[in-house]
């Protein structure tokens, strides 16, 4: 594997880590951002492989459709999509981002992204 690929993959699984970290310390919109960089991460991994490039953007729905992504994930890469912004900024999520996540949605989240990271680390082993 180029250690290109292996760098985003690492990345993602951190990204991973630290969103698990954050659900245990009540950080939720923190977790749910970095439920949605690991995905995002893995997803860019898997393009290094596949399509030999990065795409622009942080899309992980246009990711997971050009990498033909299991349709089963669909639903969750769709809710976890703009995650990207609204965690971060109040204008975007209309309030206050530490304020907008529980528990519940954090799990959700975490567990979309475990499952991409599942599928994206098989498909790089192959």
């Amino acid at each position: 594997m180029r250690k290109e690929i292996e760098n985003w993959l690492k990345q993602a699984e951190a990204d991973l880590k630290s969103s698990k970290n954050c659900i245990r310390s009540e950080d939720y919109y923190l977790s749910v951002f970095s439920s949605q960089q690991a995905v995002e991460k893995a997803l860019k991994a898997l393009c290094l492989l596949k399509i030999k490039e990065i795409p622009q953007g942080h899309s992980i729905i246009y990711l997971a459709k050009i990498l033909e992504a299991p349709k089963e994930f669909y639903s969750g890469i769709r809710d976890l999509n703009p995650e990207y912004l609204v965690t971060r900024y109040p204008d975007m999520a209309e309030g206050v981002p530490a304020e907008l996540y529980d528990k519940e949605i954090a799990e959700r989240h975490y567990n979309t992204a475990e499952k991409v990271l599942q599928w994206v680390k098989k498909q790089i082993q192959k």
